[in-house]
């Protein structure tokens, strides 16, 4: 098989070629990554301190915040690093490696969020048989099965990309490496890979929103026999992880449903689901819960008077 490729550093153009602005946005994104790793380890520590990890929907909380951490944590350091370089480059297997584990926690975040939704609508539309439906083997198997999602969804990415050949021109214009700035490059008729594309990224996403939506719709539609106070918490719960969907769903649909093209707007909708919704995660889901806030009053309060003592 030949492959010309020519390509061995990509050059990233980034988010701005106006240093003051660079500067700004590394002020921002060190505070926003910060405020990620403390808002979701917090959440982590204390669900699994407390009696909350064996309740499913906290169950895969701890895992949505895991893969929060580990998605995130494959575009921001680099992204952080490049707004002060002169230079920002990325080798090719270097590029090749940081596409693969974005999609492959980006996948695994999607199936984890579709798995928190069933919860949701097992707990709200058949509560009686809530305990049998969503034992702790269910939950361990859907764990694993958004696991394996993930990860053939991002080996397809994956394999559709590194077999392109690249002689050059090598500048993506994209703060990280991913699919279509990179189907813009190659040296070689990319129709048919960007439709492969549209039906693995764009069908995931479209997919799993409307399975997301249509659990919300039943979900309302049951609650309406409910009394105001079982319908308040419901709905409290529900809209958490509603607002967690469409932050995070909402720019992926835009950028991957629609035809291999890149537009410059894609930068800007990127940071939504790399970093402003990991860090809103932990925010939307402590603010409106009771549980969570107690869980994380009881575990520090209780760290704070050992050390106290």
């Amino acid at each position: 098989m030949e492959k010309s490729n020519n390509v061995t550093v990509f050059i990233l153009l980034g988010l701005s070629k106006n240093k003051d602005i660079e500067i700004l946005c590394f002020v921002l994104f060190l505070l926003c990554y910060i405020a990620i790793w403390v808002g979701n380890v917090l959440i982590m520590i204390s669900i699994i301190c407390s009696r909350l990890i064996e309740q499913p929907m906290y169950f895969f909380l701890n895992y949505l915040s895991l893969s929060d951490l580990c998605y995130t944590s494959t575009v921001t350091p680099k992204l952080m690093t490049d707004l002060l370089a002169e230079r920002k480059t990325i080798s090719y297997g270097n590029c090749m490696t940081q596409l693969f584990s974005t999609h492959l926690f980006g996948g695994i975040e999607i199936f984890i969020l579709t798995g928190m939704a069933y919860d949701r609508y097992v707990a709200i539309c058949k509560p009686l048989h809530y305990t049998s439906i969503m034992s702790r083997h269910r939950c361990n198997t859907i764990i694993i099965a958004c696991c394996t999602g993930g990860f053939v969804h991002s080996a397809s990415q994956f394999l559709l990309t590194v077999f392109l050949p690249f002689c050059g021109p090598n500048e993506i214009d994209h703060y990280f490496c991913d699919v279509y700035p990179l189907l813009k490059l190659a040296c070689s008729h990319t129709h048919i890979v960007g439709l492969l594309v549209i039906a693995n990224s764009g069908l995931i996403a479209l997919v799993t929103f409307v399975v997301l939506m249509l659990s919300y719709f039943f979900i309302l539609y049951s609650i309406r026999a409910y009394s105001v106070e079982s319908r308040s918490k419901a709905l409290s719960t529900c809209s958490s992880h509603i607002t967690v969907v469409v932050l995070f769903f909402a720019p992926a649909l835009f950028i991957y449903i629609r035809p291999a093209t890149t537009f410059p707007e894609d930068k800007m909708f990127a940071l939504f689901y790399t970093i402003i919704a990991p860090m809103f995660n932990p925010l939307i889901y402590t603010l409106r819960n009771m549980e969570m806030k107690n869980a994380l009053r009881k575990v520090w309060c209780h760290h704070i008077l050992l050390e106290g003592m």
